[in-house]
């Protein structure tokens, strides 16, 4: 705890000290002689404004920087997050015209005085409004928050009475049960926005396993991505089961050590829902280039590709499979290196109850074998970077219906669409490498997804038709 607020601290004893230490240097006879030209003003008046305007400035960094640590947990700290800032301007407004306009009065004359009042106005409005309207926006947030307050004491005084939950509060979890993450949004909001050990910043968005979050270490002050899933099965007799595939799976990825895979740090539970802390990172995913308006140029996806086939290829040698590639899953980062995400999620998330029955990954870049419900290996992985790679190429996908039924049948059993037939400038080897990648019988495919990097990075960087075995 003390760590999160160390920096209160700092902001708290700048803004305190600033005009302190110009009261004093205002208050030395050095400084009360010394004059500042002809204005009539010493280098006192100068100390005292000067750590005024200091401690003023130190308020706007600390609103601000405090608006960045409040989590956004849609109820009382959203609200408080949107009026921080605003409501520091109007205190800066006011304490700088109490503090700062009697000493500097004497500088601006007649004039200034009229452009100093039309400007004070002005930017007071223009505070007030932004006040208002962050107000306002985030009303709803506030209202929420007092009657989550009323409730969540009301139950809990009915809990330690020793009755048995309402009616209500009986229903309301299996209402909510196909979004459990929300729960554990509002819940680690309540806790002071914190999950395990690691403190929540903001709620990133929300991904395939539930809520994502922006997490911090307290311990290292190192940010990382917090992704949550619930753990809570329905078949109880099987919560232990869960949970332990859950780690295992978690712990199988965490082992990865790749310069091209999202490293994960850790793995951990509350309130039955578990949640994997992994590495922040930032840039822009291949969906952006897989529109026909937006393609890359062929060397440059020969080098994504080729760094994504390495990764694969090292987390086979492992025995992890992704079992969900996709454009979304593949980021090209700030310094342009290439970053295979959320490793193991699939197979993590197959270890609920809740989702024994649904297709696992994005249909569209799945494996036959995947949609049939197989047991899968590497060679999945690859039929799955064959159809990012089509994508990247063609901005279309090598299978593409009116409806899922459709396309499931597609994949599972007719032949992909010829990509120089879409895009005829490709080399002649291009067919022959989706012929293999894309191959419906997964012993056909390439074996490794490193063979597969090496024949894509020869001949799309190759002027000349090579064979690919």
């Amino acid at each position: 705890m003390a760590g999160r607020l160390a920096w209160l601290a700092q902001y708290g004893v700048v803004i305190f000290l600033a005009p302190a230490l110009g009261i004093f240097l205002s208050t030395l006879p050095l400084f009360k002689e010394t004059p500042l030209g002809g204005s009539g003003l010493t280098a006192a008046h100068a100390a005292r404004c000067g750590g005024y305007a200091a401690a003023l400035a130190y308020m706007w960094l600390f609103a601000d920087r405090l608006t960045k640590e409040i989590a956004d947990d849609g109820a009382g700290l959203s609200f408080l997050r949107a009026v921080t800032r605003p409501l520091a301007i109007v205190m800066i407004l006011f304490l700088g015209d109490k503090v700062l306009f009697p000493i500097g009065s004497p500088l601006l004359g007649q004039p200034g005085h009229t452009i100093y009042a039309l400007l004070f106005i002005t930017t007071s409005v223009g505070a007030a409004l932004w006040l208002t309207t962050a107000w306002v926006g985030r009303f709803g947030a506030l209202v929420k928050f007092c009657q989550g307050g009323h409730q969540s004491r009301t139950s809990s005084d009915h809990r330690q009475a020793g009755g048995e939950p309402s009616a209500g509060e009986r229903t309301r979890p299996a209402a909510k049960e196909a979004d459990q993450t929300l729960v554990l949004h509002r819940n680690a909001a309540a806790r002071g926005a914190s999950l395990g050990r690691y403190r929540i910043v903001k709620e990133l968005g929300r991904g395939s396993m539930g809520i994502v979050y922006l997490g911090k270490d307290p311990t290292i002050h190192r940010f990382v991505a917090l992704k949550t899933m619930r753990l809570d099965p329905r078949d109880e007799s099987d919560e232990k089961d869960v949970k332990e595939r859950f780690f295992r799976e978690a712990e199988s990825t965490g082992r990865l050590s790749h310069p091209n895979i999202v490293t994960i740090y850790d793995a951990g539970e509350e309130d039955e829902v578990g949640y994997i802390a992994m590495e922040v990172v930032e840039g822009i995913t291949l969906k952006d280039w897989c529109r026909k308006d937006a393609l890359l140029p062929l060397e440059r996806v020969s080098e994504i590709v080729t760094a994504v086939s390495d990764a694969l290829d090292y987390a086979h040698r492992q025995n992890i499979v992704h079992r969900d590639i996709k454009p979304t899953n593949i980021m090209v980062t700030k310094d342009n290196t290439i970053k295979v995400m959320d490793f193991g999620i699939a197979r993590m998330t197959s270890s609920t109850k809740t989702q024994t029955s649904s297709i696992l990954g994005t249909p569209s870049y799945m494996s036959p074998e995947q949609l049939n419900g197989a047991t899968v290996d590497g060679r999945s992985d690859i039929f799955s970077l064959g159809v990012v790679l089509f994508e990247l190429l063609t901005g279309r996908k090598p299978f593409e219906a009116d409806n899922l039924s459709a396309l499931l049948f597609k994949i599972a059993h007719e032949p992909h669409g010829a990509v120089r037939g879409i895009r005829p400038d490709l080399p002649v080897c291009a067919n022959a490498i989706f012929d293999r990648a894309l191959h419906k019988d997964f012993r056909q495919r390439y074996a490794r997804a490193r063979e597969f990097g090496e024949d894509v990075r020869r001949c799309l960087v190759s002027s000349s038709s090579l064979p690919c075995n």
